[in-house]
């Protein structure tokens, strides 16, 4: 596991290690490689989703979706829910510029359809930042779980959309109150993600100004409702395949 103050240690190996291909995912879309990162001896996994090996979509634009990953994060981050992996844009690497994330290790038969109920009750923060993010793709793979028993989301690459999109397998929480706590959260990212904050400024990297627009109005509009949205009627609320 991952302690926050170990992150910008781990940001800087991910940003300036010396990065080596080792195999690649074959699943998925887009490619998807992993890596051993070196710096000064020490080696880490990771994660590189170069750009060009993006697939087209008709609804986000070309090459950015890389960029989106570094954005989940930074959200993940400034939001307090620590759930995303560290994850960093370079602009060099094997097959060009692309997201490079640290791997996370964990039993890829164990994700969100078989996880305990005390499990479940735990992706409550997940669907949380879901909204936030308008993620269009949470599969019940994304979801790890280390070897220390903490849950790590992956695959951002097609969030941050401003029109509402959201597809997701954890409709658990669907018209259950937001708790005091959870507002509270919401209302300090809202305020992170102000004009001209560090936050908004290394977003304008990855995200376009109306799209982090639309991050403040899903928070605006989830903090009016005062609960967790339902399935929309008017599109499918769920990604497939589901896994």
């Amino acid at each position: 596991m991952v302690l926050s103050s170990e992150i910008p240690t781990v940001i800087q190996h991910l940003q300036t290690g010396e990065l080596h291909v080792t195999g690649q995912f074959m699943w998925g879309s887009n490619y998807t490689f992993l890596c051993d990162i070196n710096l000064n001896n020490e080696v880490i996994r990771a994660v590189y989703k170069p750009v060009r090996g993006e697939r087209p979509l008709w609804d986000f634009p070309s090459e950015t979706l890389s960029g989106r990953e570094v954005a989940a994060f930074l959200i993940s981050e400034a939001g307090g829910w620590h759930l995303v992996p560290p994850t960093v844009f370079r602009r060099e690497g094997p097959a060009g510029p692309g997201s490079i994330q640290l791997y996370i290790e964990h039993d890829p038969e164990y994700h969100f359809f078989k996880f305990t109920p005390e499990d479940k009750a735990r992706t409550r923060a997940v669907a949380l930042f879901d909204v936030v993010l308008n993620n269009t793709d949470r599969k019940g793979g994304h979801l790890l779980k280390d070897d220390e028993g903490k849950i790590w989301l992956i695959d951002h690459g097609v969030c941050f959309h401003v029109e509402p999109k959201l597809r997701t397998v954890i409709w658990d929480f669907a018209e259950k109150p937001l708790t005091p706590s959870e507002q509270t959260q919401l209302a300090q990212l809202k305020q992170h993600l102000a004009p001209e904050t560090e936050l908004t400024r290394q977003l304008l990297q990855y995200l376009t100004h109306r799209e982090i627009q639309a991050i403040n109005g899903r928070i605006n509009e989830t903090l009016e409702a005062g609960v967790f949205p339902s399935p929309s009627p008017d599109r499918h609320p769920t990604p497939w395949p589901p896994v």
